[in-house]
């Protein structure tokens, strides 16, 4: 968007457009680019740092007339991925995350590659023109890595090319990453996160012009998605530990998780008695789940926190004889012993409290 900033773009685009138009009124047009005149985009989630080789080295890689370590020092590929017509390669540190996260996306966009080899792509990637005749990829980064490999860097391929950047661009990415069920938990996560920045922005201007911000249910329908997808979306944004977990190779569903949350949450609030976490407990919390996540067997979280109790001044000596004398449980205190949840710190002061108070009236 040159040097116009998110806000800037918005504000123009709602002078001329409802919201909940911005995402549908883009002009764009179906045409053939030249491959080596698209760039990918670094800051979308399904990006990896690939780097393209010409057709003719991608050949003599294949015929073994060229090393990895040759064309690694050739394009300065150390770390990065390089890819040509059926030709990639891993150029990572071997055995890192980075690495194996790498080798998933590969792994995928060979798969892509045998359905380009025998047919057209349905569904085809989108582009927008960033200047100097290149543009820039809005979505289909994996579909674009495809047609590399099967067609090289020189072809020219079908794309569908809008006149400019989208005015929600991450908002685009993620509802194209939202219905696609193939797609790795951890680029979902992040596109929702990138999206909801932008409706941030949205819902500022909207303030600025007079109007209201959007309701959960405008939002949802904007990203394109249910009030209960966008729900768990919510909740599994949460907590850093979650990404963190995908990021790392977890493979656990949606669903699962985001119960594995709230029971994670539930138990805290009950160990505190509290019924909302505040940013330190958000922070505990998060510790907790990265603990369970990774299979740690921490002491510390698969015991009851330890508590302390004081018991409040009792007035006579009688009182503190009872207390120490007495099964205190007999007593006509009003409370019911049976329905006390010890493993309520909150309940267990109250408790100690109405049984102080009962032993200073009885004298």
């Amino acid at each position: 968007m040159n040097n116009i900033s998110l806000e800037q773009s918005i504000a123009s685009a709602l002078n001329h457009s409802e919201a909940n138009r911005i995402l549908i009124e883009q002009a764009y047009e179906f045409k053939s680019v030249f491959v080596n005149r698209i760039k990918p985009d670094s800051s979308n989630p399904r990006f990896f740092p690939a780097v393209f080789i010409q057709d003719v080295h991608a050949y003599q890689m294949r015929e073994r007339k060229l090393t990895k370590a040759q064309l690694v020092k050739l394009y300065n590929a150390q770390d990065k991925v390089l890819i040509g017509k059926g030709c990639i390669v891993n150029c990572l540190n071997y055995g890192t995350n980075e690495w194996k996260k790498a080798n998933r996306t590969i792994e995928s966009i060979l798969e892509l590659a045998e359905n380009v080899a025998v047919a057209e792509i349905i569904q085809v990637p989108t582009l927008f023109p960033i200047g100097e005749g290149d543009y820039q990829i809005l979505t289909g980064h994996r579909r674009f890595f495809a047609l590399i490999y099967v067609n090289g860097v020189d072809a020219a391929s079908h794309f569908k090319v809008y006149e400019q950047c989208p005015v929600l661009p991450k908002t685009k990415q993620f509802q194209e990453n939202a219905s696609r069920e193939d797609l790795p938990q951890l680029g979902k996560l992040a596109a929702f996160g990138d999206a909801l920045l932008e409706i941030e922005a949205l819902n500022k201007i909207r303030k600025q012009k007079g109007f209201k911000a959007l309701t959960v249910r405008e939002t949802a329908g904007i990203l394109g998605i249910s009030t209960g997808a966008y729900d768990n979306y919510n909740v599994l944004t949460r907590y850093p530990a979650v990404s963190s977990a995908y990021s790392d190779g977890c493979s656990m569903a949606f669903v699962p998780m985001k119960k594995l949350i709230l029971k994670i949450e539930q138990e805290y609030k009950k160990e505190i008695g509290a019924t909302v976490l505040n940013a330190t407990n958000a922070q505990e919390v998060n510790r907790r789940i990265a603990s369970y996540l990774s299979g740690e067997k921490n002491a510390e979280h698969s015991k009851k926190q330890t508590r302390n109790y004081r018991v409040d001044k009792l007035v006579s000596t009688n009182a503190l004889m009872t207390l120490l004398k007495s099964d205190v449980t007999t007593l006509d205190t009003g409370i019911s012993w049976n329905e006390v949840d010890w493993d309520n710190h909150k309940q267990v002061k109250e408790t100690l409290t109405t049984l102080v108070e009962f032993l200073n009236n009885r004298d």
